[in-house]
């Protein structure tokens, strides 16, 4: 029988069908979003659907964008859908520069439903990744596409935007995150 790092293919076809049919949004308290995500290895049919998955999760929750640890893929990769701008995937992302430029903005987050802050980046950025077919490319974005990205990065450092504010901003957010909760 053919094995996977030990494992039988049956079983490792079994976690992938898994991580696809029950892939969803988690929300802030789940220890993996505090998490560093890794290396994607190998970028294959597998790797497209399950950004295909992402982008669906992203339309159906109405984001801009998602990454792997915000639907429990803890590898790096992530989809954004700026407005005025196409889908698109990043794999392995790397930031290779950020303008000295800032701007505040108001960000929320699929894993922070229901609270919004505003946050100063980097007004632009220039990011290198792979797509989903496995093709490198290189991005200069600015505006929204680069906040976004920047967000979604963060994402998989094990940062949620909530990290990027004052002490007793962020104790409000917070707050109004679990009073919210309740509901």
């Amino acid at each position: 029988m053919l094995s996977i790092y030990g494992h039988s293919l049956h079983l490792a076809l079994s976690c992938f069908s898994y991580i696809i049919n029950y892939m969803e949004i988690i929300t802030y308290g789940d220890e993996l979003l505090r998490q560093k995500a890794e290396k994607i290895e190998k970028i294959d049919a597998e790797i497209a659907e399950i950004s295909n998955k992402m982008l669906e999760i992203l339309v159906k929750d109405k984001g801009v964008g998602v990454a792997g640890p915000q639907v429990g893929y803890m590898k790096r990769i992530f989809i954004t859908c700026a407005a005025g701008d196409e889908p698109r995937v990043f794999i392995n992302p790397s930031i290779l520069e950020t303008s000295h430029n800032t701007v505040k903005f108001e960000e929320g987050c699929l894993s922070v439903p229901g609270v919004y802050a505003q946050v100063v980046r980097a007004e632009s950025i220039k990011i290198q990744a792979w797509n989903e077919k496995g093709r490198p490319f290189t991005l200069e974005a600015s505006g929204l596409l680069a906040r976004v990205i920047l967000h979604e990065y963060d994402h998989l450092e094990g940062v949620l935007f909530i990290d990027h504010l004052p002490e007793k901003k962020r104790d409000k957010v917070i707050e109004k995150y679990e009073k919210n909760k309740k509901k």
